[in-house]
C-alpha cells in the first residue's frame, strides 16, 4: 500500500508557478490551494507525494 508524506507551503502571487514548478520538479503533487490566514493576500498550497520506500 503507498503511504503519503504531505507539506504545506506558502504561495507568492508573484511568483506561484515557479514555486510549483520547484515543488513538481522534487516531486510533489499538488493537491490544493486556499486562501491564507485572515488578511493575507497569500495562498497556501497542500502538496503530497509517496513517502520514500512505500
Amino acid at each position: 500500500m503507498t503511504t503519503w508524506e504531505y507539506a504545506t507551503i506558502p504561495l507568492l502571487i508573484h511568483n506561484t508557478k515557479a514555486i510549483l514548478d520547484q515543488w513538481g520538479a522534487d516531486g510533489w503533487e499538488l493537491v490544493q490551494v486556499v486562501p491564507g490566514p485572515a488578511g493575507s493576500a497569500n495562498l497556501v498550497a497542500y502538496l503530497k507525494r509517496p513517502r520514500a520506500g512505500s
